[in-house]
């Protein structure tokens, strides 16, 4: 069986759906999670989906994603703006790695526009709400495809 795709989810994630609902929509982590899945299944991939508020959970995930993963997408909210460990545990992963934002960081406060994350991974989708997520999918899928 093919390794599968961590889908790592940082601090505040489990509150989607009732946190800021002006900012980060109505549907629940388990609605992009259902969402997510069904995207990766019809690409033929497999998911591993996750969410911790603990950085030095999120980095753990990343450095096993090393051995179990083919690749990583990161939605890791507040850390992506702080955490110089979530960086540098993406490039000892050697993994690819999508970072994802439910909202444009970009339209929001200025200590957002900053993401130590970014220079480490692939690419970067933020502001197009959920759908980044299965952006990222499809993403991931054409890169490990050559």
């Amino acid at each position: 069986m093919a390794k599968p795709i961590f889908v790592l989810n940082g601090p505040t994630l489990n509150m989607l759906g009732t946190r800021e609902p002006e900012i980060y929509g109505t549907q629940t982590l388990a609605d992009i999670e259902a969402m997510v899945r069904d995207r990766a299944a019809s690409c033929d991939l497999t998911i591993d989906f996750r969410q911790s508020s603990s950085e030095g959970q999120l980095v753990d995930w990343i450095l096993e994603a090393r051995d179990k993963a083919c690749g990583i997408i990161l939605n890791g909210a507040a850390y992506t703006h702080t955490s110089v460990a979530l960086a540098d545990a993406i490039s000892a992963s050697e993994l690819p790695v999508v970072e994802v934002h439910i909202s444009n960081i970009f339209k929001r406060e200025d200590f957002r526009h900053h993401s130590y994350v970014s220079p480490v991974s692939l690419g970067v989708i933020c502001g197009l709400g959920p759908i980044g997520y299965l952006l990222a999918v499809e993403a991931l899928k054409s890169h490990l495809d050559g």
